[in-house]
């Protein structure tokens, strides 16, 4: 009682056929494949433009709370 069928699944194929068409469903698939790509090209060019961490001698500044009364 709580597993799907295959009829069931037909049923859902169905009605998305129905409400999407044939076309929209690849054109949909295709447009997310094609964000994926752009962001993982984003992210790659990310990593490859931003240069490494320099290490720089750091200086402390010492707050003192009292003199700032």
């Amino acid at each position: 009682m709580g597993s799907l069928s295959i009829w069931h699944w037909l049923i859902v194929l169905a009605i998305a056929l129905l409400l999407f068409g044939r076309g929209k469903i690849p054109e949909l698939m295709g447009d997310v494949a094609k964000g994926i790509k752009s962001f993982k090209k984003g992210m790659n060019d990310d990593e490859e433009t931003t240069p490494p961490a320099q290490t720089t001698s750091s200086r402390t500044v010492e707050h003192k709370a009292d003199e700032s009364k």
